[in-house]
């Protein structure tokens, strides 16, 4: 995936379009986003809130077609979150999309175990950059969940991107294990991590991707560096996926890519049935409309 133009060219391709459940949907940016995203031709939305904030909203910024919007009336955040839960559940939604409620309410909705959309697998983040740097789409996982996930966590948050990355089209994505060096050291607990991680990918516990690590962000992304210190890999430049030791360095690496490399960036949250679109608070519209493309063109289609 070279851009996030390319996805969204592939996806206005598709004759049947994805469904996106909007919760507690009267938030401005976000119906910004999703009407971008219609207009388009990524997603079909559902919003879901209330009502006559939502029309509001929609009415300010003079949103044409009105009446081509699909409107659930739910007064309360939480009632809007089961609700888009259930129609996830009833494969009239493909994945979903946070609007103005909390982050851990509409994850207590979808991790539910009676009525929500586990999976047994961990809950991640994966943010996805393009950059005049880079010459693909480049992903960081998991700078937005996991805070110090341990050795099946990694391996659960590896399947939870190589997953998303073959439904986006990439069907062997080359993922790098990244560290700060390039050797296991015993008081570095990440190396040892990378390299118990690389024991899996030999035996066939991790499947479906090119694995590489530990490996030092300069091996990761310049082939002049490698060469110097005589790294050899498949990896080495061509990186699809970037797997950090934790929560830390995974929001400091993303955001380091946004404001100093002027990357553009979208993000969502991986291991549940479908995928969550689920920015921060100041996140730009153009940031949740991205998001909402990566998260169309990685949800499979409920039917």
């Amino acid at each position: 995936m070279k851009s996030f133009e390319e996805l969204i060219e592939n996806i206005q391709k598709e004759k049947e379009k994805k469904v996106v459940a909007v919760v507690a949907a009267e938030d401005e940016h976000a119906i910004e986003a999703v009407v971008k995203a219609k207009e388009t031709g990524i997603v079909e939305p559902v919003l879901i809130g209330d009502r006559n904030k939502i029309i509001s909203i929609m009415e300010n910024l003079k949103v044409e077609n009105m009446e081509m919007y699909e409107i659930i009336d739910k007064k309360k955040p939480i009632e809007a979150a089961e609700k888009a839960v259930e129609i996830v559940r009833e494969k009239k939604a493909d994945f979903l999309m946070k609007g103005k409620i909390q982050t851990a309410d509409i994850l207590k909705v979808v991790v539910d175990k009676e009525k929500g959309l586990r999976t047994g697998r961990v809950m991640s983040h994966m943010a996805i950059h393009q950059m005049d740097s880079y010459k693909k789409l480049l992903a960081v996982t998991d700078g937005g969940m996991n805070i110090r996930p341990d050795l099946e966590a990694k391996k659960q948050i590896i399947m939870n991107a190589v997953i998303a990355f073959k439904n986006m089209g990439v069907d062997m994505p080359k993922v790098a294990l990244v560290c700060a060096v390039e050797s296991m050291n015993p008081k570095m607990d990440e190396t040892v991590d990378a390299v118990k991680l690389m024991d899996m990918y030999k035996n066939g516990e991790i499947t479906d991707c090119i694995l590489e690590g530990p490996i030092s962000y300069d091996l990761v992304m310049s082939r002049k560096s490698s060469e110097i210190k005589g790294y050899s890999s498949e990896v080495v430049g061509d990186a699809d996926i970037l797997v950090v030791p934790d929560i830390a360095s995974g929001n400091i690496l993303g955001k380091a890519l946004v404001y100093s490399a002027g990357a553009k960036m979208a993000g969502f949250i991986l291991g549940a049935k479908v995928p969550i679109v689920l920015t921060s608070r100041g996140s730009t519209s153009e940031e949740k409309y991205l998001s909402l493309v990566i998260s169309a063109a990685a949800a499979i289609k409920q039917n």
